[in-house]
């Protein structure tokens, strides 16, 4: 009775926490779609559903969406085998390197893409600017580095037994590949393509600045619908059929993710040095290298580029508001709110998911127990599944009256930033927390020591690791968080992501040299927290 006390207390907090600030700001807009005049009016949702407008949208999305996955996947694995089951110089800082572009901000992301495609870009003449064809390659740009992830953690702990009996029975390397590693491979190849899915169903930053106002998907729409038409009903009937959707897709990816692997090994393989075999891999690598590498440097050399010059001058006007006025306060400063909202948000988050994360690994003693640990694990991932966006909207129309009017609350955007990475750090403590035998807990017990002793002796030595892991990932994705901040920043407070993409919709050279700047500047911070990231080499972070 005791020890379920302890962790009901440790519960609570987050419990409502997300109560408040995820499930009742969800609500209200789920409210507002299926009672839009004080009355239950499914109707209302169907009229919405079956506009042409929301048809091309909902298609857009989906096609976009699996052309993104289907890319992402087809140039992530290659990699994956070569970063996680190959040994050569500067493995460690390329697999970094490929983990950045996930936590760059994705308005950052359609920039770079922009200025790569657009009509002075080096690839402007393949005129490609403005089309699907690149927000689908912004997508899988941003995306590639979960199917490198998920899927190298898996192919690191492969049993190399059966490939290696197979090719001493006179299989070719393609045939044991087939017939051996693919179908050890495939849980997470197709968990990793469920949730690369879900995050380009769910582009916002890339698909907005790619796109505009002629390439819409759900999450675009549901922004533009409430913020240029004001139609916050039809706003809030896509809402409810993107949670619809997205709970879905989660549910297969949990049950993907949950399926036992015999193929794998509880020894970690050591890489080998390469071989002539290999040479297509190392080649695939070089190219996705090039496709990650490519944008970024061009975003880079903009950034440089005054009047066709070198010159430093689009990063000394960052302490300006930019041409005509473009913004009521400098980019500078809106850099320091940035890295005091993602602090915010980091410690936020990090509070949250120790204790959650504690909560949902402390081994059951119950069928009850359980399924209540297994309902808890399942709640708190709910902001992963939910769109930023509806997140942000549902602040605005939940939390403006007594006794929660927080629109004027410094602690809005940190606290929807902390929502949104919460799920990010559960993931990345929950295994390491879950590895650890619960005998040794016992037995510090035994020896006299208190919860607090055993935390410090037992827990801290073996997790301290992934919980700076964790505060890292979470401070970048916070850093970098466009979709909801782009609802709640005040326009005297914005955070960079929201500058750049006021800059951007401002005519002239200056406001887009700026725009330019300031992503080098945002994407140079996350890549170089990621690479202190990847320093503690915790496997968890990023698998979802």
């Amino acid at each position: 009775m005791r020890r379920a006390a302890g962790l009901l207390a440790l519960a609570v907090g987050p419990v409502l926490v997300l109560g408040v600030f995820f499930v009742l700001p969800v609500s209200g807009m789920l409210a507002r779609g299926l009672w839009p005049d004080g009355s239950f009016d499914p109707g209302a949702v169907a009229e919405v559903l079956t506009r042409p407008r929301v048809h091309r949208v909902l298609w857009f999305t989906a096609w976009s969406a699996a052309a993104a996955t289907a890319l992402s996947v087809g140039l992530g694995l290659p990699a994956a085998y070569a970063l996680h089951r190959l040994e050569f110089p500067l493995r460690r800082v390329l697999r970094a390197a490929l983990l950045v572009p996930f936590v760059l901000p994705t308005v950052v992301v359609g920039v770079a893409f922009k200025q790569l495609l657009g009509e002075s870009g080096p690839l402007g003449s393949l005129g490609l600017d403005g089309t699907p064809v690149a927000i689908v390659l912004g997508l899988s740009f941003f995306n590639v580095s979960v199917v490198i992830r998920v899927v190298g953690t898996a192919w690191e702990s492969l049993d190399q037994r059966p490939a290696e009996a197979a090719a001493a029975l006179g299989a070719s390397p393609v045939q044991v590949f087939r017939t051996v590693t693919l179908p050890a491979l495939r849980p997470a190849i197709v968990s990793a393509a469920s949730v690369v899915f879900l995050f380009c169903a769910a582009g916002f930053g890339v698909v907005l600045t790619l796109g505009g106002l002629r390439y819409s998907t759900v999450e675009t729409e549901i922004y533009l619908l409430t913020t240029n038409l004001l139609d916050l009903q039809a706003a809030a009937a896509l809402s409810i059929l993107q949670l619809v959707v997205v709970s879905v897709l989660l549910v297969v990816a949990g049950r993907l993710r949950s399926v036992p692997d015999p193929g794998v090994s509880r020894v970690l393989a050591r890489p080998r040095r390469p071989r002539l075999v290999d040479v297509p891999v190392l080649a695939a690598t070089g190219l996705l290298l090039l496709f990650v590498g490519v944008p970024v440097l061009t975003l880079v050399a903009g950034s440089l580029q005054v009047d066709d010059s070198w010159s430093l001058g689009n990063y000394r006007a960052l302490s300006s508001t930019g041409d005509q006025q473009a913004l009521l306060v400098p980019v500078t400063e809106a850099l320091a709110f940035s890295l005091r909202t993602a602090v915010d948000a980091t410690w936020m988050s990090l509070l949250m998911g120790v204790l959650v994360a504690t909560v949902v690994t402390r081994r059951s003693r119950s069928r009850a127990e359980r399924r209540v640990r297994s309902g808890l694990d399942g709640f708190f991932m709910l902001p992963l599944g939910v769109s930023a966006v509806t997140v942000g909207f549902g602040f605005l129309i939940t939390l403006d009256r007594p006794p929660l009017d927080l629109r004027d609350s410094p602690l809005l955007v940190p606290i929807a930033q902390a929502l949104v990475a919460l799920p990010l750090v559960i993931r990345t403590l929950a295994p390491v927390l879950h590895g650890i035998d619960d005998r040794q807990r016992q037995a510090a017990a035994s020896l006299g020591a208190g919860p607090l002793r055993t935390v410090l002796t037992v827990d801290l030595p073996v997790v301290w690791k992934p919980l700076l892991a964790a505060a890292g990932f979470a401070f970048a994705v916070s850093l970098g968080e466009f979709g909801a901040t782009s609802f709640l920043a005040r326009d005297d407070q914005p955070t960079v992501p929201v500058v750049i993409f006021r800059l951007i919709g401002h005519p002239g050279a200056m406001n887009y040299g700026m725009a330019l700047a300031a992503s080098v500047v945002l994407a140079a911070t996350t890549a170089l927290v990621m690479l202190l990231v990847e320093r503690l080499r915790v496997p968890s972070v990023g698998a979802f």
